[in-house]
């Protein structure tokens, strides 16, 4: 419940992990309020990763959870088999969820999507919330899909980045006791005052003091006061993803001296262009607690 960050992954000028930059990040972010850590998201550039150094960073988070915030840890992909062996291989000692997203591009059917899901929360040691984000992987958890796999006891929500139509008929018919979590930034509210939780946040790794503030005002049923900062979010998320995600909330965290703006290939670091842009909108909102 509430607002939990879909953390970046900092890159060195070299490519490399940064984890002085991983560390101040955290920092930020739990001080900022967020709810929970979601490591490895695939905001943290997943696809660019190692499994090495996936474990690493869920390791590194651990151990600077200053907080003892609950942590997420993404673990998905689109060979199941491959996934419920990093399952097996993977320490998930205070993990209080896996995140795990929609195979992508082998177009799975729903029947395929039900046996693919039930496999990884079988072999979970710990809950799963399912992760629906068809614009990046093709394939779109149906709604009856969803209802079915909400009947396992070890799948306990959903993060869903679909529509605003999905969302309400997610809320309208799955169970009260499923955990129904914002995907999209620019609906937090709208999805909150319909059921929803909370969102799982990109916008939260540079400004989680203000996002926070929003998701809450609407958690506690003052929308007027969410609909208000809400608006204030609304053209600056779109700068975010003009040149892929996770490149314009990394710019975002450079300029306020949080970590370097560098991406994995095929991602490239944000454009002047894209920077000056974003850099304007942060000082027209007052963007910088």
């Amino acid at each position: 419940m509430g607002v939990g960050v879909a953390l970046i992954t900092p890159f060195d000028q070299n490519h490399e992990i940064d984890y002085d930059g991983f560390r101040r990040l955290l920092e930020f972010t739990s001080e900022g309020g967020v709810d929970y850590l979601v490591v490895q998201g695939t905001t943290g550039e997943t696809s660019t990763t190692t499994a090495q150094e996936k474990a690493d960073l869920l390791k590194f988070t651990k151990e600077h959870n200053a907080k003892n915030l609950p942590i997420v840890y993404g673990l998905g992909g689109n060979n199941t088999k491959v996934v419920l062996e990093t399952i097996k291989n993977t320490d998930l000692s205070g993990v209080s969820a896996i995140l795990s997203v929609c195979p992508y591009y082998n177009k799975p059917s729903q029947a395929g999507l039900i046996a693919h899901f039930t496999a990884i929360a079988d072999a979970s040691p710990v809950p799963v919330l399912l992760y629906n984000v068809p614009g990046r992987t093709v394939t779109h958890l149906q709604i009856p899909t969803v209802l079915e796999l909400a009947k396992h006891p070890n799948i306990i929500g959903i993060k869903d980045a679909s529509s605003i139509e999905n969302a309400i008929e997610l809320a309208k018919r799955c169970p009260k006791d499923f955990l129904l979590l914002s995907g999209d930034d620019n609906l937090v509210t709208a999805a909150v005052s319909i059921g929803f939780s909370g969102v799982i946040s990109v916008i939260a790794n540079a400004f989680p003091k203000e996002f926070g503030e929003m998701t809450w005002a609407a958690l506690k049923g003052n929308f007027d006061e969410a609909a208000a900062l809400q608006h204030r979010f609304l053209d600056f998320d779109t700068l975010l993803y003009a040149e892929s995600n996770p490149v314009g909330i990394k710019k975002c965290c450079e300029i306020k001296g949080i970590c370097s703006s560098e991406v994995r290939l095929p991602l490239v670091k944000a454009s002047e262009e894209l920077g000056a842009k974003l850099t304007k909108a942060m000082n027209a909102e007052n963007f910088w607690k």
